[in-house]
């Protein structure tokens, strides 16, 4: 790689000076704490200071002339200086901890209450390990960084401050013999940093694509296994892995180098400081206690400069951390409602689409000016070959995806004026892909309507013929489910998202593949209680098996993007037409 350029995912100077703003946005919701901690910072910065100065009188005037009464009360409150410092210090770091856990507590919930807030669109095109990765490794970084990073830092700010102050009190000349060396120490620092931040953004980026790898060879491993696979997906992560490890090692070595470069520098400039302090004392009659107070803040200077860098190699990795949550963040959320949106607690399921037309990408048209009246109760079936726009339709209902021309009405109302709670509310969704909570079955089921009773719970269990397989649980409708639930059947999970559905009562029901999962004994019960659960409500039904169909009101057949046919089963049989091939084809 050549270093001059930028790697992807690096934040740039002013993208990590805004972020770095942000950041401390979010410290100074504890501004009250913060400055108690800051007087602690100087306390314990002082009784360093103050502990190091006063070995020039102790040198001058107790131990040159012998006083040892003297030097016994100078060194008692010398103690109690340290004492002091001590205490400070341990006060502020428990206070920091706390603050920073705080902080990054509220960055956590403002990052999950964004995600809530991001359409559908986004997590179809990012990686779910990904954004695990911006909870996990990122948020860590953040973490590290304002628990302890951050006080290290201004505690080093501070005391650069205080020393040379005090370095240019004790002797000018001295202090100015020492910034010989200081510039090439500020200059390394500068070089160090800058490749260290590159690296280590680039390293926060890896790392969110191998864990999205991961989390996909997981979720995939009988399909890896099923398809003897294995060599091939360890191939795919080993490059992945490959090229964290080397973005790691650049990060750290820039990063290591900074305490070794920096110790070395600092020892030469010890000993320029003490060439010329000796020259001082000799020629100048430069006090002793004065030389050796200086010598002491000279080698206490150099740390907190070696301080500073290698504490901003570390803040740096959490601002590319923060750079990362605040990229989902600053991610557009789904459009607010429109003003006066249309409240609509029930409705009668008259729904119309006209001259619709939808495309995930440019140019990629999906739906192509489809148009459709569904009275309210109909039951419309949507069968056509794979990426015909099926799917599609039902995801423009709920407004997972908004249309890019026509209008969708419901009872005669656009759906973009009625308010998105609302109208998810009006609609329940079945997809082909399960998705059970970790919680009870009746958790899970009541998840389609919070407010379900037990009894509810138990009658849509029942309409969808799921009860009798709940009750055979070792603890029926009080059992746990974990990992998604990974101790029932594919069939009973399915089962389990139907009779959530059920609970939620709504007006309009669209299934997609609902038993699709299910074999043909279960189909079979599922769909007496699908049949009563369609009863009264406008129904979207997509199947790739015809026979779901075959009973429902209307059949519309989509190709490419548009209705070619419509009717129901018998009309279309007896058309001959596309739905007639496929019937044929699939019974035959």
């Amino acid at each position: 790689m050549v270093h001059g350029r930028r790697e992807k995912g690096a934040a740039g100077p002013k993208e990590g000076r805004k972020t770095f703003r942000r950041l401390v946005a979010y410290l100074a919701r504890s501004k009250g704490e913060l400055a108690v901690v800051l007087v602690l910072v100087v306390i314990t910065i002082a009784s360093s200071l103050v502990g190091s100065y006063m070995l020039r009188p102790i040198i001058n005037d107790y131990i040159m002339p012998g006083d040892v009464s003297g030097l016994m009360r100078m060194l008692a409150v010398l103690a109690a200086v340290y004492l002091a410092g001590v205490v400070a210090a341990a006060l502020q770091y428990r206070m920091l901890n706390r603050i920073g856990q705080r902080t990054a507590a509220r960055l956590r919930m403002d990052l999950f209450r964004k995600m809530e807030t991001l359409p559908v669109r986004y997590f179809d095109t990012h990686p779910h390990g990904d954004v695990m990765s911006r909870y996990t490794n990122d948020m860590d970084r953040v973490t590290e960084g304002l628990t302890d990073n951050l006080a290290d830092m201004l505690s080093a700010v501070l005391s650069l401050a205080g020393i040379f102050v005090l370095m240019l009190v004790i002797s000018p000349l001295l202090t100015l013999a020492m910034f010989v060396v200081v510039p090439l120490m500020l200059l390394f620092a500068n070089l160090i940093s800058r490749r260290s931040r590159r690296y280590f953004a680039a390293q926060q980026g890896t790392l969110g694509q191998v864990n999205g790898y991961i989390e996909e060879m997981i979720s995939g491993q009988k399909v890896v296994k099923v398809f003897g696979h294995e060599r091939q997906a360890e191939s795919g992560f080993e490059v992945l892995n490959g090229e964290l490890n080397a973005k790691s090692r650049r990060a750290q070595l820039y990063s290591g180098m900074m305490m070794p470069v920096m110790q070395n520098l600092n020892t030469l400039n010890f000993v320029v400081v003490t060439i010329v302090g000796a020259l001082l004392a000799i020629y100048r009659g430069f006090d002793v206690g004065g030389l050796a107070v200086f010598l002491q803040y000279s080698r206490q200077f150099g740390r907190p400069i070696t301080d500073i860098a290698s504490l901003y190699n570390n803040i740096q990795a959490a601002i590319a951390g923060a750079e990362r949550i605040f990229q989902i963040m600053d991610e557009p959320s789904e459009a607010p409602d429109v003003p006066k949106a249309v409240r609509m607690a029930s409705a009668r399921g008259d729904i119309c689409m006209k001259d619709v037309c939808f495309s995930y990408e440019p140019g990629k048209p999906v739906l192509k000016h489809v148009s459709m009246h569904v009275r309210p109760g109909e039951r419309i079936g949507l069968v056509g070959a794979t990426g015909a726009g099926k799917t599609t339709i039902l995801n423009m209902l709920p407004r997972f995806y908004d249309i890019a021309s026509g209008e969708i009405t419901i009872d005669g109302v656009r759906i973009e004026c009625i308010a998105r709670d609302d109208l998810r509310r009006l609609l329940a969704i079945v997809l082909q892909d399960t998705h059970l909570f970790t919680g009870t079955v009746a958790d899970n089921i009541r998840f389609g309507n919070l407010d379900a009773t037990d009894d509810d719970i138990v009658r849509a269990a029942k309409l969808t013929s799921a009860h009798s397989f709940i009750k055979r649980l070792p603890h029926g409708y009080d059992t746990m489910l974990e990992n998604d639930g990974e101790n029932l059947s594919q069939g009973q999970r399915q089962l389990l998202n139907i009779a959530r559905a059920a609970v939620a009562n709504p007006s309009v029901l669209l299934l997609d593949e609902a038993t699709s999962n299910i074999d043909t004994r279960s189909e079979m019960l599922i769909q007496r209680g699908l049949d009563k659960l369609m009863e009264g409500r406008t129904s979207f039904v997509i199947a790739h098996r015809l026979s779901t169909v075959r009973t429902l009101d209307r059949i519309l057949v989509l190709e490419n993007g548009e209705i070619i046919e419509e009717g129901n089963h018998a009309e279309l049989m007896a058309r001959k037409g596309y739905y007639y091939r496929l019937y044929c084809n699939q019974f035959e």
